[in-house]
Order: C-alpha cells, then sequence, then structure tokens
C-alpha cells in the first residue's frame, strides 16, 4: 500500500488552488522501474499504461510523417523544376540540401526534448509545424501568384523572390518538423516498455523491427500511391493529401495520451558535457587525481541530481574525466557549482556518450551508398524500360519501391523466423547483438554497391539500354534494403541501449543525423569525382548517362563500404559498453596529499 501524490498543472497544484492526494493498492510488481510517469504523474502502472497498447498510436504517427516526408522528396526535384522553372543540376542540389538539413537538424530537436520539452510534447509541437509546412506547400502549388508564369515556348519565367521565400520557408518548417519529430519517436516508443521487466524488454526489441516496418510502410505509400496521385491528379491533390494524413496523424498521436508513459525532461545534455569536461579540468591543474573512486561524489538521495534520471554506476573507461567527481578541501558538495564539482552520474553520462562516437563515425559511410537510392538509383530507371504489363509505366520516382518492398517482407520473416533460429543457436534474447546487426547490414552494403557496378556495366554495353528491363536493378535495391534493414534497426536499438536516461533522444539524433551527412559527402564526392576525371564533359559522371561511367563511381561506393566494414569490425570488437565497463579500487589524493 503506498501514498501517491497526482500531479496537476505541472506541479502539485492546478492554478495553484488545488492538489488531491489518493490511495493507491497498486502491486509494487506491477509499476515501472524506468522512472517513467503516467498522465497524471504517478508512477506508470504496466497493466493500464505502455506497452502495445500505447506504441500503436506513435507507429501511425511516422507512418504519416514518413509518408508525406517521401511523396515531397521523390517528387520535389520535378516540382522545382517544372513549376518553378529551376534548372535540374539546381533543383537537385536544392532537394538534397533540404533532405541533409532535415535530418542535421535533429539534434537541435533532440537538445529541445532533452532540455525542455519531453518526447511527447515535442513530437506535437514539432508535428504541428510538419503540419503547418505542408499546408503552405499546398498553398503554393493551389495558388497561382505563388508560383511563375507557364513557360511560353522555350521563355521560362524565373520566380520572384516572394514565390520562392513561401516555398521555401514551407520547406524550411518541414524540415524543422521532421528534425523535432525523428530523434524523438523512436526513443518516446521504446519508453513505453520497461526494460527491466524481461517480457517488456523483449516486446522493446519488436518494437523497433516494427517501427522500421512502419517507416517502410510511410516510404512505400509515398513513392507509389502519392506519386500516383501528383502524375493523376496534380500538384494539389499530391502535397494535399500527404498534408491531410499528417494533421489527422497528429490528432491520432494525442488520442493515446492517457496511456502513454512519460519520460520528464532533463535539462540540457550538452550543458552537462561542458560541466564536466570544465570541472575535470579545474582538478587536473590543481594536481588532483583519482585513487580511490568511493571517494567520488555522488549525492545520497534516491534519484540522482539530473531530473527524472536514475543513477549511473562509476565505469573505469575515460578516468580522466572522474576528477570532475573529485571532493577536495575546497569543496562543500552542497554549494559548489556543477562548473567546479560534478556527480559520478553526470561524468558516466559524458562517458557513455563519449563511448558510442567511435561506432557512430564507423557507420556513416553506408548513408553515403543510401543517398543514391534517391539520386543515380533513379537515375539509371529512366534509360531502362519501366513499363509492368502493356499499359502501365512505372515512374521514375516509384523505382525505390523494390527497396521499400524489402524492409515490409524482411522484418515480420526476421521477428517470426530468424530471431527464434538464431536465439536457439546464440541464447541471445535477440539473436544476435545489435552490433553484430549492424555489422550484417555494412557486409552485405559491399555487394549492393558491387551488384549496382555490374548492372550499370551491362547497361552500358547494351546498345539499346531502353529494351533493358528495368527489373535488371532489383538485386542492387533488394541488396541495399536488406542493408539497412540490419543496419538501421541495429541502430536503434545500439543507441537506445548505450544512451542515458538524459541522453536518449540526443542518441537518437546522432545516428539519424548520419542520414544528413551522407547526403552531404555524397554530393561533394561527386563533386571531386567529377574534378577528378574530367569534369562534366569527359569524366566519369557527365550530363549524359549513356556516356558516363557511372559503374566505376559505383566500385568506389564499394570500395568504400569494404574499407569502412574492416574499420567497423575492429571498432566494434574493442567496444566496451556500460555494462562490460568496471570500477577500479583508488584514492583521491590533492596535489600530492590523501584527502
Amino acid at each position: 500500500m503506498r501514498w501517491i501524490e497526482i500531479q496537476l498543472g505541472g506541479e502539485s497544484k492546478l492554478g495553484g488552488l488545488f492538489k488531491r492526494v489518493f490511495y493507491s493498492m497498486t502491486p509494487p510488481e506491477n509499476l515501472v522501474t524506468n522512472g517513467s510517469v503516467d498522465i497524471y504523474g504517478r508512477t506508470a502502472d504496466k497493466s493500464t499504461t505502455g506497452g502495445w497498447k500505447a506504441s500503436k498510436f506513435i507507429i501511425v504517427n511516422e507512418v504519416a510523417e514518413r509518408m508525406a516526408f517521401y511523396a515531397i522528396a521523390v517528387n520535389m526535384v520535378a516540382y522545382l523544376v517544372r513549376e518553378m522553372h529551376q534548372s535540374l543540376p539546381d533543383a537537385a542540389t536544392h532537394v538534397n540540401n533540404w533532405i541533409g538539413a532535415a535530418f542535421m537538424l535533429t539534434i537541435l530537436g533532440a537538445f529541445l526534448a532533452n532540455a525542455y520539452l519531453g518526447r511527447y510534447l515535442n513530437i506535437v509541437i514539432f508535428t504541428l509545424i510538419y503540419s503547418l509546412g505542408m499546408i503552405m506547400l499546398t498553398l503554393s502549388a493551389a495558388i497561382d501568384n505563388l508560383r511563375p508564369p507557364p513557360c511560353a515556348g522555350k521563355q521560362c519565367p524565373q520566380a520572384t523572390a516572394k514565390q520562392t521565400t513561401f516555398l521555401y520557408t514551407s520547406l524550411a518548417l518541414i524540415a524543422l518538423g521532421t528534425g523535432g519529430i525523428k530523434p524523438c519517436v523512436s526513443s518516446f516508443g521504446a519508453d513505453q516498455f520497461d526494460e527491466a521487466d524481461e517480457k517488456e524488454a523483449q516486446k522493446k526489441y519488436s518494437f523497433f523491427n516494427w517501427f522500421f516496418f512502419a517507416i517502410n510502410m510511410g516510404m512505400l505509400m509515398g513513392i507509389t500511391l502519392m506519386v500516383y496521385v501528383e502524375v493523376k491528379m496534380g500538384w494539389v491533390w499530391g502535397f494535399g493529401v500527404p498534408m491531410v494524413s499528417t494533421v489527422t496523424s497528429v490528432l491520432v498521436l494525442v488520442s493515446g495520451a492517457p496511456v502513454y508513459r512519460y519520460q520528464k525532461a532533463t535539462g540540457s545534455a550538452l550543458t552537462r558535457f561542458v560541466q564536466v569536461v570544465v570541472a575535470a579540468w579545474r582538478n587536473h591543474w590543481k594536481g588532483v587525481r583519482v585513487v580511490r573512486v568511493e571517494e567520488l561524489y555522488e549525492v545520497k538521495t534516491r534519484e540522482s541530481v539530473i531530473v527524472g534520471a536514475r543513477k549511473l554506476g562509476h565505469t573505469s573507461q575515460y578516468s580522466f574525466l572522474d576528477k570532475a567527481a573529485v571532493i577536495t578541501g575546497l569543496h562543500d558538495p552542497q554549494n559548489t557549482s556543477n562548473w567546479r564539482l560534478c556527480t559520478v552520474t553526470q561524468v558516466e553520462e559524458l562517458k557513455s556518450f563519449i563511448r558510442v562516437l567511435p561506432i557512430w563515425a564507423s557507420t556513416i559511410a553506408l548513408s553515403i551508398s543510401f543517398a543514391q537510392l534517391s539520386t543515380f538509383f533513379i537515375t539509371q530507371s529512366t534509360t531502362m524500360d519501366r513499363k509492368l504489363g502493356n499499359h502501365f509505366l512505372i515512374p521514375p520516382g516509384s523505382v525505390t519501391v523494390f527497396a521499400a518492398l524489402n524492409g515490409l517482407l524482411l522484418v515480420p520473416l526476421y521477428e517470426s523466423i530468424v530471431v527464434p533460429i538464431l536465439r536457439g543457436i546464440t541464447g541471445h534474447r535477440r539473436g544476435i547483438t545489435s552490433l553484430q546487426r549492424i555489422g550484417v547490414g555494412l557486409f552485405i552494403s559491399i555487394f549492393a554497391m558491387a551488384s549496382a557496378a555490374i548492372i550499370e556495366s551491362k547497361r552500358q554495353h547494351n546498345h539499346n539500354s531502353l529494351e533493358m528491363t528495368v527489373f535488371w536493378l532489383l538485386p542492387q535495391f533488394f541488396l541495399m534494403g536488406s542493408a539497412e534493414v540490419f543496419t538501421y534497426v541495429g541502430q536503434l536499438e545500439f543507441f537506445y541501449d548505450e544512451a542515458t536516461d538524459g541522453t536518449r533522444s540526443l542518441s537518437s539524433a546522432m545516428f539519424l543525423s548520419e542520414i544528413g551527412i551522407g547526403s552531404w559527402l555524397s554530393t561533394a564526392l561527386v563533386k571531386i569525382i567529377e574534378k577528378v576525371t574530367g569534369g562534366v564533359e569527359k569524366g566519369w559522371l557527365r550530363n549524359s548517362l549513356n556516356e558516363s561511367r557511372l559503374d566505376k563511381f559505383y566500385c568506389v561506393l564499394c570500395a568504400i563500404n569494404a574499407v569502412n566494414f574492416v574499420g567497423y569490425v575492429f571498432v566494434a570488437m574493442v567496444y566496451r559498453g556500460r555494462d562490460e565497463s568496471h570500477a577500479n579500487d583508488a584514492k583521491v589524493v590533492d596535489g600530492g596529499s590523501v584527502v
């Protein structure tokens, strides 16, 4: 039996007037242990909150957001060229930069979620921003004054500054919305499962697979249904339908509020990181060194000083940072600034973040290959026979359906067949570890680009590539989709598990930023190869694909993936997670004397 105070209005009062306390007889085993609370601020009850009853709302929201994003991504180049009268290279560059910015903005979204808003409120607010951007984009397509006049022969009037500003503002809002939603939605879904409960922990890993399934479902609808709507009914419908679905997704998400489990905002993790570094350097210059870890500072309360975060045990890695938690004769722990003295939990939070950086860096190269799915892979399809039967022509933007379908097919098969088999062999509850799963994806990506090089070489040697069916591209799409299934879900699992309570959104933003970095690196690599091999007139990548040597470019990507895989294997083998790091006994010495 226990007394619980229901917090109304953020504190224990509603408008400073009301407070009620009620008697709860919830058995302790029904309460979560990860610090999550329900909508009333009480410790969440497993029987009435979280689990699949809550995560289904989150998955629906993700399907709608991804459908809208991909509907724009595959159509925007055509819209900029046909309606805004931009050149093809400029339009492609603008879209690549927009996609890159959308995923880099996930860092901002993660910061706001961790520091101020919490994951749920962050998703709601940024979905509304996303919806506003979609409304503006639809208006751009619907109102003639927001677009330049149609071309008259070869004379195409340029868009005015106001027209361009209106369009770019809408795209900026969509990118900002994406940046706020993406780092929170997978973590918020995983928050619905208590990792201390074996049954719920198993369901959490299944959630990551089905969350990826939702991404591919949204992508599939965006690149097929929405492309078809745009082709048959025009731009207003092509942008209007995903706009309506995005607005509806907000209502769906909010309707699940009574059954969600919420994690409180923990404050700015980036500020805490800087505090640890500053405090460690202060003590280092004073001659302080760590000899006994038991003397390091930690609060005596049940919870850590980081709001909503559990305490973390000491680990032996990156011991220099431990100096930030050393109590010297000059410190009164209760009245000392965090810029001079930090708790062990705060130090370990930074260690956990640093620990995953090598894994993050060794998977960026794969994002360069992923970027080809929406660029050169599609360009190849425009030079091939895209007929499906006698009456249907596959739109170029829809050929990426091969990769999306792969994700939709592999996730159920992996969950229902592969995982149980691997579990029986390895004894691991997920069959293989998240690092092994990422490694499998990186390994497959080598063969994906090798396949692309071989098929492109065959296409170039075909006297009439228009007689060569687009289904020859199926192997490279299938293999790249398989690489994504393993790598993306492995990253979801890894970055969530290794993150602390106060850095989960930031950790999700880290691996999502790889997509943006990969998009920009792909553009940079194209520019470098153009310059080194003779430019757009004589080089590997020319204005005409039939005169280019795209197969050699794919060989370069294949080599990059191979080298990257070797580097990743080394990094993964030496990686020590939080649970594998052990503390060493020591004494704290200040200026050479024992404290």
